[in-house]
């Protein structure tokens, strides 16, 4: 099963927000981008003066995996791995502080990258990730009935 997720920035490219294979799930690199095409996070002013917040931004890309996870049933507790590519590694306190808000060490095992640029020039950050499909529960005899 893979798709585009109602509701979230269509992919600027052919391929999925998201592709289930077997247990696993892959999430495609995920931004800040709202669905109107604008980014959370990310200003610019009528002179042309960019204002952009790496924790907002930051905050925006989890909640876009979580709801990109829980369009297949799973959620950020699911994640066994994420790779964050930041634009610069000054940012990498702020990203870090908000990534604690989500997560601790019993979280997803993470790789952090640096790298010369992203598709837009207001994005500060984006994040792929890998999580595992969530076994059903056991059922209640009340459920059954």
């Amino acid at each position: 099963m893979s798709g585009v997720v109602a509701g979230m920035a269509v992919p600027r490219g052919r391929f999925p927000h998201v592709k289930v294979v077997g247990d696993l799930i892959f999430v495609s690199g995920t931004s800040s981008r709202r669905p109107d095409n604008g980014f959370a996070g990310a200003s610019v002013d009528a002179m042309g003066v960019t204002d952009l917040d790496i924790r907002a931004q930051t905050r925006a890309v989890i909640e876009n995996i979580r709801a990109i996870l829980a369009s297949v049933g799973a959620g950020l507790d699911d994640l066994a791995q994420l790779t964050a590519y930041l634009v610069n590694m000054n940012d990498f306190g702020g990203y870090n502080e908000v990534y604690a808000e989500y997560f601790d060490e019993s979280g997803p095992t993470r790789t952090t990258v640096a790298v010369h640029q992203l598709p837009h020039p207001l994005l500060l950050i984006e994040i792929q990730a890998v999580a595992v499909r969530p076994k059903p529960g056991p059922t209640t005899d009340q459920e059954q009935s």
